[in-house]
């Protein structure tokens, strides 16, 4: 005589966690989600109901393209998945041109009324202040960015880290075919070998004197973002805004992240560009380059406009503009392992922001994909994350170690430059020349179907 299958336990009902959910139940398992919110006398500092799936910002999950768009595809694989947010959301769009974007209140009330009429899904509102108990031997942790300070310290002691809230000092991160190689030029300062002996491991964007000034003057009057009173955050001098340093006095900059010795460039070896603006390599494919030393709080309106005022840059597309923020996640390419499993506690895994992706749809996607293998855990089987070609795989290889060996692990939306590069298509399936203006267009396509075939191959499998 069979028998069920244990419930596993999810913790957190905002979008990961009730994805995560929904994806278990769906699979048969029996599944018991756990939220704080609903507890009398206990809140978040940015929630406002009791709701399953509450959006906090914004309305929101950006664009529904899903041949030329990374966040459309995401949506188009999670559709493909039998996504409950994604279901929930087509069900309460409101007008948002080509991007999805919801009526926050029935779109979290339809979320929170499916799942309490699943028959396999138990809500139960608690506050989970600690790690789960040691029988619990399946658990999703989907507490977000705002996870309670009892769990977050238990999860500390678990992993030996020395925080899990970290201060996001995030650069703008650079789509690197976008990047004028007729100005810029390859070359690590004093042609220095790193540890992989590649002495041209930087890229760099030379600034005459004008240039520089005027780009200052932007950085000192450009708009900047204001931090919520909770998020009391400390500026350090080992991470300052470089509009705080710019503030210090007009030159810092070129004593600092921009200072000119050590290149050369080779277009004009006899003239000495005044300030030097470089980018490093931002992932293991070479497809993302961040502008090194640039985490800024300007508004992410006036980022592009100012950063394209960079020679090198001026067409520069941009994967990630920068911030600087409180933010909790942990520092997962060294904790988790490809099943998003907590390598020092194998029962747990994790999903959502708290992993290292940043965004709505993103932390919706690692829930839908944590609950698939839970449950898969649950039924005995063996189930891969997606391949890195899919939108959703590709996700799980950055925030399990996509990120460059030896730097700081940072948050990223999905976006092309995490997938598997394609070369740009030279002509069109009819055979027509494609004109150069519009390969980088053919290509998100070509990636997108490459990826959608890839997630069905994988779901079907």
């Amino acid at each position: 005589m069979s028998t069920s299958p244990a419930p596993v336990h999810v913790i957190g009902g905002g979008l990961a966690g009730s994805e995560a959910a929904w994806q278990i139940a769906e699979q048969g398992v029996p599944v018991i989600l756990h939220e704080m919110r609903g507890v009398p006398g206990v809140k978040t500092d940015a929630h406002h109901t009791d709701g399953l799936a509450e959006l906090v910002c914004s309305n929101s999950f950006r664009s529904d393209d899903w041949e030329y768009n990374a966040v459309g595809l995401l949506h188009a694989e999670m559709r493909a998945l039998n996504s409950l947010i994604m279901a929930s959301g087509d069900a309460h769009q409101v007008p948002a041109g080509g991007a999805l974007a919801v009526d926050r209140d029935g779109f979290s009330q339809a979320v929170t009324a499916r799942l309490e009429a699943h028959p396999l899904v138990t809500v139960v509102r608690e506050e989970i202040a600690g790690l789960p108990p040691e029988d619990w031997d399946n658990v999703i942790v989907a507490t977000g960015p705002l996870t309670s300070p009892a769990l977050a310290e238990a999860i500390l002691q678990a992993t030996g880290e020395e925080s899990l809230s970290f201060f996001d000092a995030i650069a703008p991160v650079v789509h690197a075919d976008s990047i004028d190689f007729d100005i810029a030029w390859r070359q690590s300062r004093y042609d220095k070998e790193g540890p992989g002996g590649d002495a041209a491991a930087y890229v760099n964007c030379p600034m005459t004197k004008d240039q520089y000034e005027a780009f200052i003057d932007a950085l000192l009057t450009g708009p900047k973002a204001e931090f919520k009173d909770w998020e009391n955050v400390p500026y350090f001098d080992g991470c300052l805004p470089i509009e705080v340093m710019a503030e210090r006095g007009r030159e810092t900059l070129r004593h600092g992240p921009m200072k000119p010795v050590g290149l050369t460039n080779p277009r004009d070896p006899t003239v000495k560009p005044h300030a030097i603006v470089q980018l490093r390599q931002d992932n293991a494919l070479g497809t993302l380059f961040n502008i090194v030393g640039f985490q800024t709080k300007l508004k992410h309106g006036a980022q592009a406009e100012v950063f394209r005022m960079i020679p090198g840059l001026q067409d520069a597309q941009f994967a990630r503009l920068g911030g600087l923020h409180r933010n909790t996640f942990l520092n997962s390419p060294k904790l988790l392992d490809r099943q998003l499993r907590l390598k020092a506690r194998p029962a747990l895994r994790f999903a959502g922001q708290v992993t290292g992706v940043e965004g709505y749809v993103e932390s919706a996607a690692m829930g839908l994909l944590t609950g698939r293998l839970a449950a898969a855990q649950a039924l005995g089987r063996d189930l891969a994350p997606p391949p890195p070609e899919t939108a959703m795989g590709a996700l799980v290889e950055h925030i399990t170690g996509g990120h460059m060996e030896g730097s700081k692990f940072q948050p990223m939306n999905i976006n092309y430059g995490l997938l598997p590069p394609l070369e740009a298509p030279r002509v069109d399936a009819e055979g027509k020349r494609i004109p150069p203006k519009d390969r980088g267009r053919a290509k998100k396509r070509l990636m997108s179907v490459r990826a959608i075939d890839a997630l069905k191959a994988w779901r079907d499998g």
